[in-house]
Formats: C-alpha cells, sequence, structure tokens
C-alpha cells in the first residue's frame, strides 16, 4: 500500500457513526433495488471525498446532465467540484451486444480490465462505480471471482476506496454473482425499501456488515431520503452490538442478514454522541458543566487546542477537516471536540500529562499521510495550546478568551512533541 490504512469519513451516515467511515485501500459494495436510494448514497460519498479536497473518480451509464440533477436534490453542485477536477465523471455504456460475441464471460473480462485502465490514468483517492450489475453477468462465476480480485487488487494497490453499486438480486444466478463479489469486499451496505407513507420521507432499512476489519461489527437502522440532505439515517449505538462473521461466499446481505427496524435496537441509558464532534453551542455548554463539576468536586480536565496555519491548505498539505478527522481517530470517545475557525478544540477528561502527549502522537499518526517527510513538514503548520482547569476558570467564555487571545503564542508545534 502506498498510503497508510486508515478510516475516513464516507458521508454515509450510519457507516461513519458506527464504523467511523471507510478504510482508504477499502472495497465496499452497496447492494439494494431501484428507487432505494443507492446513487445518492454514492453521490454523498463522492461529495464527503471532494470535501476532503481528494478526487472521485464517478463512473455512470447515466447522462452527465441528469447525475448533476440528481446531484442537486441533495444540494451538491457536481458542475462546481467537476470544474476543479475533484470529480471526473466517466461515462460507460452498458455492454448491448454481450449475447451476439462467441463467448460473454471474455468480453465482460475486457470491460473489467478498462477498470483498472481508467483508474490508473487518473490516479484518483477514491471511486464509485453506479453500477457494476450489468458488467458481472458472467457465466463462470470462478473467472468473475478471479477477475474482480485482480481488478480490486490493482485498486486498493494505489490505497483508493472504491463503492461499487449494485442492483439486488433476483435469481439463483444473480445470488451467486453477488456472493463471489461479497467474498472480497471489504464490506457490504444492504438497502431494503420500504413503503412508502403519506407526509413521511421515504426511505427503508439500511444494514451495514463487515467482512474485513470494522469489528464493531453490524448495524441495522432505518433510513429516509430527504430533500436537499439526501440518504440520512437517525441512529444511536446499541448497548450491545451486534457482531457479523463472514465465513463464506454465502453469507451475503440478501441471505444471511437478520434485519431489525430502529425501534428493536437496544439504546445507551444516557444519551451519546458517537463521534463525539459537538457544535460551539452544544461544546460550550458541555464546557460549563464540566467546570461546574470541577468547582464541586476537583475533578480536572484539560482543554488541548490544535491549531492549523491557513498556510497549509492553501499548500494543499491538510485541510481543517482532514485535522479534525485525525483527531476524532486519536481520542476516547468520552472526550468532547469541537471546531472553532481554524482550531480543532478537544476536551479531554483523563487528568494525566502523559494522555495528553500520547493523544498528540497518535494525531500525527492518524494524518492523512504517513511518509516521514510529509509528517516533519505538516506539523511545522499545526500548534498546540493547552489549558489545564484552576480556581480561576469561571466559565466556558475564560476558556475561549484564553485560547483566542494567545493564539500568537501556541509555539509548541506539533513536530516537537
Amino acid at each position: 500500500m502506498k498510503k497508510k490504512i486508515q478510516l475516513l469519513p464516507s458521508g454515509i451516515s450510519l457507516v461513519d457513526n458506527a464504523w467511523g467511515g471507510f478504510y482508504r485501500g477499502g472495497s465496499y459494495l452497496l447492494i439494494g433495488p431501484r428507487k432505494s436510494g443507492r446513487t445518492l448514497i454514492g453521490l454523498q460519498f463522492a461529495m464527503e471525498c471532494a470535501s476532503q479536497k481528494e478526487v472521485c473518480l464517478y463512473f455512470t451509464s447515466m447522462r452527465p446532465k441528469d447525475l448533476m440533477i440528481q446531484a442537486a436534490s441533495i444540494d451538491f453542485d457536481l458542475q462546481h467540484y467537476m470544474n476543479q477536477n475533484l470529480i471526473i465523471v466517466v461515462r460507460v455504456a452498458p455492454p448491448s451486444d454481450l449475447y451476439e460475441v462467441g463467448n460473454p464471460d471474455d468480453f465482460l473480462v475486457e470491460y473489467m480490465k478498462d477498470i483498472v485502465t481508467v483508474v490508473e490514468q487518473y490516479q484518483p483517492n477514491k471511486i464509485v462505480f453506479d453500477e457494476l450489475t450489468p458488467f458481472i453477468g458472467f457465466n463462470n462465476i470462478n473467472l468473475l471471482q478471479d477477475v474482480f480480485v485482480s481488478t480490486i487488487e490493482a485498486i486498493e494497490d494505489n490505497g483508493i476506496s472504491s463503492l461499487f453499486i449494485l442492483g439486488d438480486p433476483a435469481t439463483p444466478l444473480a445470488n451467486s454473482i453477488v456472493d463471489a463479489l461479497a467474498a472480497y469486499s471489504t464490506g457490504i451496505i444492504y438497502l431494503q425499501k420500504g413503503e412508502d407513507e403519506i407526509n413521511k420521507a421515504h426511505g427503508g432499512v439500511m444494514t451495514i456488515t463487515p467482512n474485513i476489519g470494522h469489528t464493531e461489527g453490524q448495524f441495522t437502522a432505518d433510513y429516509f431520503i430527504e430533500p436537499y440532505k439526501g440518504v440520512t439515517v437517525e441512529y444511536q449505538p446499541p448497548k450491545t452490538k451486534t457482531t457479523y462473521t463472514a465465513k463464506t461466499a454465502s453469507s451475503t446481505p440478501t441471505q444471511s442478514f437478520k434485519y431489525r427496524s430502529l425501534s428493536e435496537i437496544e439504546l445507551p441509558d444516557e444519551n451519546i454522541s458517537f463521534t463525539n464532534f459537538y457544535s460551539i453551542n452544544d461544546f460550550y455548554l458541555i464546557l460549563n458543566n464540566q467546570i461546574a463539576l470541577f468547582k464541586s468536586t476537583g475533578q480536572i480536565f484539560t482543554i488541548m487546542s490544535l491549531r492549523l496555519d491557513p498556510a497549509a491548505e492553501k499548500l494543499g498539505l491538510l485541510t481543517i477537516t482532514q485535522l479534525q478527522n485525525a483527531v476524532r481517530l486519536s481520542t476516547d470517545r468520552k472526550d468532547k471536540i469541537c471546531v472553532l475557525s481554524n482550531k480543532v478544540i478537544l476536551l479531554v477528561t483523563k487528568d494525566d500529562p502523559k494522555n495528553i502527549n500520547g493523544i498528540i502522537a497518535k494525531v500525527k499518526s492518524n494524518l492523512p499521510n504517513n511518509d516521514p517527510n510529509y509528517i516533519k513538514n505538516v506539523t511545522q503548520y499545526i500548534s498546540v495550546y493547552t489549558i489545564k482547569v484552576d480556581e480561576n476558570v469561571q466559565s466556558a467564555d475564560d476558556i475561549f478568551h484564553q485560547i483566542n487571545s494567545d493564539a500568537q503564542k501556541e509555539t509548541n508545534k506539533l513536530g516537537f512533541y
């Protein structure tokens, strides 16, 4: 692998909340019937990629105009990102004359090889193939597996995350084909379309199942398709997670999932933010509560401010969103995070100096690239300022005032730890 294997936001809320995102270099299947929101999810994945200043290669059989209309329905200005070469749309024609050739399988093999050729040409960070179904109608399932494995390995070796969209299999042969691909995928997202109800956003049930990694396990939740938002999931992590292990290729979402509605998932007794991100208003409230706790019990906590020099983004080294994700991956779920302008602010409840240094070391290891030269370069643009609460702190305003007034004094560069 050219890049470190790490979790990156996918733009798919259930995946990001339950798994923390997709693995860089992972290959994922999105399976569902027509009109279930598959293309919208593919566009959300592409939009998240572009928002991270990474390049997404989007394969589609749709007309560009139709794809732009779909994107606009979730408030995604596709043309804007295409103009910046962050989204590259490749139109592919389904093999309509497939059964007029001598050996259809050989014909499909060439189609699969063309995917690798195009990927090597553009060298993206992520790809979406919407949809792959017309290109995998092999008679020889073993040949399909060999071709699919060689295709995804060529893509994964370049650290590219892939989302392959498939139709819901309706025949035994189609099930076998999906099985063949699922056996070698990193994870599967399966959509079950629900019945439309009057005055209620349509959607269905989404289940995410790991095949490699994602030890958090399998998760199921109701999803909704909402104008200008796309596919959304109202989800909180269950107290006891459902674990799934793929033992054979037949353990596919169409045959082995146990579906549950959101109401059947056992929820924790208290309200937990799984990603530990908070808006600035919520963070103020949490911080004031933590200060009150300190006043009454003496429980010490620390505030860390990691400031990103705007020059880092101008140079294309790091964005504030990428720094925010690195902090999230480096902290305990009990810690609280918010973003204020070019700062990622972290409330650390554990009173241990070693813990602070440990977080800084983890942030460095979770940056987008683990090349030593990159880390040495980019950490010169990240400053750390820490505040340990004491009797002089009366409110959250005091802490934020100190962070802002001492911004120019943040001389503890990340690279010096």
